[in-house]
C-alpha cells in the first residue's frame, strides 16, 4: 500500500520515497529496543535508590536475604542467622526481589 502511494507521488520514487523506509526503521527500533530498555534502567535505578532497612531482595546471583544496612553504594544483606555478605547496591535484582516481596495468589 505504501508503495503504491509512493509510486504516485511526482517524480516516481523521489528523495522521500528512498529515505521512508530508513525513517520507518529507525522509529520502529526506537519503539521496540530503546525506549523499553530505557525505561527498565530507570526503575532499576529508583529501586535501588529506595532500599532501606528491612527490605527482603535477591540478588543478580540468585542470593536471598534481608537487608540490614544501607550503604552509599553498597548494601550488607543478612543471609541466614549470623550471616551477612556485603553487596553492590547495583547486585540487587528488581524483577527477582519483586517476585519475592508478591504475594502468592491462592486458587481457591
Amino acid at each position: 500500500m505504501i508503495s503504491t502511494i509512493l509510486l504516485q507521488l511526482p517524480g516516481g520514487m523521489g528523495a522521500l520515497g528512498q529515505f521512508l523506509p530508513l525513517v520507518l526503521i529507525i522509529v520502529v527500533f526506537y519503539f521496540f529496543m530503546i525506549r523499553p530498555q530505557v525505561k527498565k534502567q530507570k526503575d532499576q535505578k529508583k529501586y535501588v535508590d529506595e532500599l532501606k532497612k528491612g527490605d527482603k531482595v535477591v540478588t543478580s546471583a540468585g542470593i536471598h536475604g534481608k537487608i540490614i544496612e544501607v550503604g552509599d553504594v553498597t548494601v550488607l544483606i543478612e543471609v541466614d542467622n549470623n550471616v551477612k555478605i556485603r553487596f553492590d547496591k547495583s547486585a540487587i535484582s528488581l524483577e527477582a526481589s519483586r517476585l519475592l516481596n508478591t504475594p502468592a495468589v491462592t486458587k481457591a
